[in-house]
């Protein structure tokens, strides 16, 4: 038996806006076992389009099934595998975290590095707002977390394909 190594994968899905396109594309990795890591979805600058990002796991085979299925589903204009191109990628998380007196210098120090916002104030709380690839919100993640992290939402990946460059 060839065990395959699970790798995430980020997939990009144009799709027509219309009531229950996303609940297909959901109920077509649950019904087959897959799993959605994050997933994103937006309308794009044309009418009646959206996008959707999502990030999966599994091995080649499994990507090649999934982008075989969505492609077979209605509503879908073009499924992107971003593992055959280069692409730029960014999420977005709102990170609540402890701000006593002692540790607000820090918390500041911490949100300049990252460049990311302070969205609210609070006499305990702060409130920031961090964009960026995963590597750099799971970084400042692991940082804010020795002060104390109290609530994260993050929005998952969105991604486009680089330009080509000529």
């Amino acid at each position: 038996m060839i065990i395959t190594e699970k790798q995430r994968y980020t997939i990009g899905i144009l799709v027509q806006n219309v009531p229950g396109v996303l609940a297909r594309i959901v109920g077509l990795f649950s019904g087959r076992g897959y799993n959605i890591e994050t997933i994103t979805a937006a309308e794009t600058n044309e009418p009646g389009l959206t996008r959707i990002t999502l990030v999966t796991t599994g091995d080649e085979r499994v990507l090649s099934q999934i982008i075989k299925q969505l492609n077979k589903l209605i509503n879908i204009i073009k499924v992107y595998d971003f593992a055959e191109t280069e692409f730029v990628d960014r999420e977005m998380a709102l990170i609540k975290v402890r701000a006593e007196q002692a540790t607000r210098a820090e918390v500041l120090r911490i949100v300049d590095i990252f460049r990311a916002k302070v969205v609210d104030v609070s006499a305990h709380f702060y409130t920031l707002e961090v964009t960026g690839n995963e590597g750099k919100i799971n970084a400042i993640l692991e940082l804010l977390g020795q002060i104390g992290i109290v609530e994260v939402a993050r929005t998952g990946k969105a991604a486009l394909a680089r330009s080509k460059k000529h």
